[in-house]
């Protein structure tokens, strides 16, 4: 029979389709093995075709917007939102407006067009989490920015105009909804219970087993209780943080678990499009007993249809604890 479960983070509900359910190679999703060959502005040589770095890690002999860098940081070249400008709030009527004042920036995570997180040196993925908390350290200072979304679109059907592989961040000056949602929840959480809730997960989860897929020292893999799609995974920190930093001055650990997943990820479902995304604490709110920050990954291997968007429900053919098996099992170098 197939089941309502309620996400105890956000308030939604999922259906879990059990009668629908879904191994990895039922799903009909384009692999997203890099191309060789075609122009990529994003490659070494091609520094010339985009905009001026904001960031990147490079010797020190190497001009800047030259050949010689690991890693890249751009304003992106089609922004959805301006750096330049006031936010100018206003409002006609019942409708309230402001300028679409804001940062959106590219990582471009190697100079290797064939790379992707999950095959380049753990090093070079350390790096572009060290990018992450550069970038977010220094838009904090922008007095306009509420919160900055870093996320990833991997793959065509993920959103990816170009496969070479990068992130992007937008400094927004409101929370996210989303967002804004978790926190209040995790909120009300704490001030009925004096606990966090995402710890509570955490540490049920690992008593528990049934879907960790992956744990090192610092770190766990989960396949939600309630995700919204198949192998849908989290990574979170295993003790209390409520905002994305470096714990002991390092990403190491965090590294390695996000490649690893990544990996298995890969190898489960034949290297699929997906999203990922980082929620951490707004600005004015980082350090707090009650939200905890998170890294979201989601494999795109379904469609959303008339019912999810009317509903506001989402439909998942795979059980967590399936997924949680397939990724757990996979043989990975």
């Amino acid at each position: 029979m197939s089941e309502l479960r309620k996400d105890p983070i956000s308030g939604r509900w999922v259906i879990i389709s059990v009668e629908r359910g879904k191994r990895p190679t039922d799903f009909i999703s384009p692999s997203q093995k890099r191309k060789a060959g075609g122009f990529c502005p994003f490659c070494p040589g091609n520094e010339h075709t985009t905009p001026p770095e904001i960031l990147a890690f490079r010797p020190a002999s190497t001009p800047p917007n030259s050949p010689g860098w690991t890693l890249r940081v751009l304003p992106n070249k089609f922004p959805a939102l301006q750096i330049h400008g006031d936010l100018n709030k206003r409002g006609e009527g019942v409708f309230d407006m402001m300028n679409g004042i804001g940062a959106h920036e590219v990582i471009i995570e190697t100079p290797d067009h064939q790379l992707s997180l999950a095959t380049m040196p753990q090093r070079a993925v350390e790096d572009v989490l060290w990018a992450y908390y550069f970038r977010l350290t220094d838009l904090k200072k922008d007095m306009r920015f509420k919160y900055v979304l870093i996320f990833k679109n991997e793959g065509e059907v993920a959103g990816a105009s170009l496969e070479h592989s990068h992130s992007q961040l937008i400094a927004l000056p409101i929370v996210p909804k989303t967002v804004r949602e978790e926190m209040e929840s995790s909120k009300k959480y704490y001030d009925s219970k004096e606990r966090c809730i995402f710890c509570d997960i955490i540490s049920q989860e690992l008593e528990s087993g049934k879907r960790v897929i992956y744990e090192n020292e610092r770190y766990v893999a989960l396949s939600p209780f309630a995700p919204r799609d198949p192998f849908e995974t989290w990574i979170l920190p295993k003790r209390h943080e409520s905002y994305f930093y470096p714990p002991e001055k390092s990403f190491a650990s965090f590294a390695e678990i996000l490649q690893r997943v990544l990996k298995q990820i890969d190898r489960v479902l034949d290297i699929p499009p997906y999203n990922f995304i980082l929620h951490t604490s707004p600005f004015k709110e980082e350090i707090n007993d009650y939200y905890h920050w998170h890294l979201e990954i989601l494999p795109r291997l379904t469609r959303r249809a008339g019912f999810e968007w009317g509903s506001g429900f989402f439909i998942n053919p795979t059980p967590p604890e399936e997924a949680t098996k397939f990724l757990r099992e996979a043989k990975i170098q």
